[in-house]
């Protein structure tokens, strides 16, 4: 869907051009929803987390299948510094064999379906610096676009008119491992999250923002659900 105010090819000015930046600033990716900084500012100082996949040998034995990083990361462009590790996901009751393939080599999708599961990591990048702009080209809907073909589906839970805030029919474990996060709600309170700090998102409507200078990285465990 095309925003009126964005349907001019030109750059946005004034008012619009702010519209923008809001957006932009608080647009995700989990989640995301952080602030969009440079390149430079948002330079990612923390390691590849690496994941350790176990399952069953021909004989029944427990093995690791793997020991390293996820075989689906997932880098925004027009958000440098948001990345999503997509670590496993399941659908409906698993069937437990410890020889299923890696799920994430068939890609990733947003949010699960009922019964689902989805496991991820995201490095949300530092607060933009003061007087950053957009990188060039960058509009809301491209990067939309961006979001919803890299990680399908997570675009399309986002609101255009109140940047930021998304709704998803989970229930979302997150879960602090490193730096700080604010959270708000429909009411506009708002609490503040640090490392060890753990939320429980029951399928509300919500918006994270980064309010450091230094990257947060944070893990989710969505639960698919039903709205009634």
């Amino acid at each position: 869907m095309k925003l009126a105010w964005w349907s001019r090819e030109t750059k946005p000015a004034g008012a619009d051009r702010r519209r923008l930046l809001q957006t932009l600033s608080a647009m995700l990716g989990g989640g995301a929803l952080a602030a969009f900084v440079s390149p430079a500012a948002a330079k990612d100082d923390l390691p590849p987390p690496k994941r350790a996949l176990t399952g069953r040998n021909a004989a029944g034995k427990s093995v690791f299948k793997s020991f390293d990083v996820t075989t689906k990361v997932v880098h925004i462009e027009s958000s440098p510094g948001l990345t999503f590790y997509e670590l496993y996901r399941t659908e409906g009751i698993p069937k437990i064999t410890g020889l299923e393939p890696d799920p994430m080599l068939d890609g990733t999708i947003a949010f699960p379906g009922p019964g689902g599961t989805m496991f991820r990591l995201i490095t949300y990048p530092p607060r933009r610096a003061e007087g950053w702009k957009p990188p060039p080209g960058v509009t809301l809907e491209s990067a939309l676009k961006e979001l919803n073909d890299k990680v399908p589906g997570m675009g399309d839970v986002m609101e255009r008119g109140a940047p930021g805030m998304h709704t998803s029919d989970t229930i979302d474990y997150g879960i602090v491992v490193r730096g700080e996060m604010t959270l708000e709600l429909d009411d506009g309170e708002k609490i503040h999250v640090r490392q060890g700090d753990t939320i429980v998102q029951n399928g509300t409507r919500h918006r994270w923002r980064n309010p450091l200078t230094e990257p947060c990285l944070m893990a989710f465990i969505s639960v698919g659900g039903t709205r009634v």
